[in-house]
This record gives structure tokens, sequence and C-alpha cells, in this order.
């Protein structure tokens, strides 16, 4: 009898020992089962949790990636297709060097220009900005009819140095498209000047004698309408080389970037 009773004791331990039981003491620790061989194993579920967040955060990243490569790929787009209009439309020439009296330092990049020259014992310099600013322009067409242009305006900063004592005649001139414009005159001493200088009247205020004067005393020096025909030409020329060399830096910039 006594071992009839161990034999169903037996009996009703094997399918307990065959699939254990497991108990969940909280949410944080659920788990789901599944089978190796005839083993039930228990996997967490917060595991299926973080590699669906991962695949999820993988396929956003990667469509954010996509969207960026095309937006970058249609700005490079439209610059090689600006920078080929603007060369076949009209290419830069290569600047001259030199004009009349003056030798021409243009640097690439830069919005002026320097130019150098002599006249007798004194030293003459003049920084050229680019295009600066315009007034709109009436001019008579054909059949009596008017027609709005833009006249555009150039800044024009002569320097005049006479000896080693570091005294500047300095005109603020504006050069136009076939003339040189007066603004004001004043005396610098060299680099130094104070705050506030005093930089005389209004050009224009001046007695109409002198102007005419002040006016003869630059065109001997090359400060002239022809200099001015001639900066519009160049301006215009650097103004395409400086557009077209800025939208290739731009374009390598974002090349850079998409590889």
């Amino acid at each position: 009898m006594a071992r009839l009773n161990l034999n169903l004791n037996l009996n009703l331990i094997r399918p307990l020992l065959r699939k254990p039981m497991y108990t969940c003491s909280s949410s944080s620790s659920r788990t789901l089962p599944f089978l190796i061989g005839d083993h039930q194993l228990q996997q967490p579920i917060f595991n299926i949790t973080l590699k669906k967040h991962s695949l999820f955060q993988f396929q956003r990243s990667y469509i954010s990636d996509m969207r960026k490569s095309a937006f970058e790929g249609n700005i490079l787009r439209l610059l090689r297709n600006e920078i080929q209009y603007e060369l076949q439309r009209s290419t830069p020439t290569q600047p001259v060097a030199n004009f009349d009296i003056f030798t021409i330092d243009d640097r690439p990049g830069e919005q002026w220009i320097r130019l150098k020259g002599k006249f007798k014992d004194e030293g003459i310099k003049v920084e050229v900005t680019m295009f600066d600013g315009a007034i709109p322009a009436s001019k008579s067409g054909g059949g009596g009819s008017t027609r709005d242009e833009v006249q555009l305006h150039i800044t024009l900063i002569v320097n005049i140095t006479k000896g080693e004592d570091g005294e500047v005649l300095e005109f603020m001139c504006s050069a136009w498209p076939d003339s040189i414009e007066i603004n004001r005159l004043f005396i610098r001493h060299g680099d130094k000047m104070s705050a506030q200088p005093y930089t005389g009247p209004e050009f224009k205020e001046l007695d109409d004698e002198l102007q005419d004067s002040l006016y003869e005393f630059l065109e001997a020096r090359g400060i002239n309408d022809e200099l001015a025909a001639f900066l519009h030409e160049y301006m215009k020329n650097k103004d395409k080389t400086e557009f077209i060399r800025w939208m290739g830096t731009v374009k390598t910039f974002i090349e850079k970037q998409v590889e």
C-alpha cells in the first residue's frame, strides 16, 4: 500500500517538474513563454518593446536622411544651373591690372578694389567700392517717350599725400556711369583722426569757381569722367565674377555635407 501511494505521488509531481510555473510580481517583470525542445522558457516583454523602439528610431532616422539628401540635392541642382546660365550668358573676363596712371589691386572675395598712382611728388591712392546704390534716371526715348533707367553708384575715397609729414588730402566722391562727383573734402593727419573731426561744408556749398578748380585739380591726377566710365565697366565684370565665385563656394560647402 505504501508503494502504491509513492507511485501516485511521483505521478503527480512529474508534470510539475516538466512544466515549471512562474509568477509575476509586477507589470515591469511580465514575460512571454516560448519553447525550446521540451522546455518552456520566458522572454521579458520589455526586450521586445526595446527592439520595436530601436527599429522605429532607425526608420525615422533613415527617412530624415533621405529628405535631407533630396533637399540638398535640389539646392545643388539649382546652383549648377545658375552658374551655367551666368557663364553662358556672359563669361567674366580677366580683369586688367592697369588703367592710365594707376595700378589696380583687386583681391578676390572683397567688395573693394584699390588704385595706386603718382603725380609728380604726390602719392595717390583710391579705394573703390563695388556698386553700392542706384538712382532712377529718366531719359528720352524714341518718339518723344521717356523710359526710366537706373544709374548705378560707386563710392570713391581719394587720398593724396605730399612728402613724409603724413598729411592726407581726402576727397569723398561718387562715380556715376559717365562722371565724377565730389561730395566732401577734408585734411587728415595720417592714420590719426579725432573722434569728431571737422570735415568742412558740403562741397556744393562752396563757391562755384572753387568747385571748378577742385574738379580740375582731381582731373589732372587722373580722377576724371574717363575713370568713372572705366570703373563702371570694371565693376560689372567684378560683380559677375564674385557672384559666380560665391555660388561655387556655397555649392562646394553643401557637397561636403552630402558626402
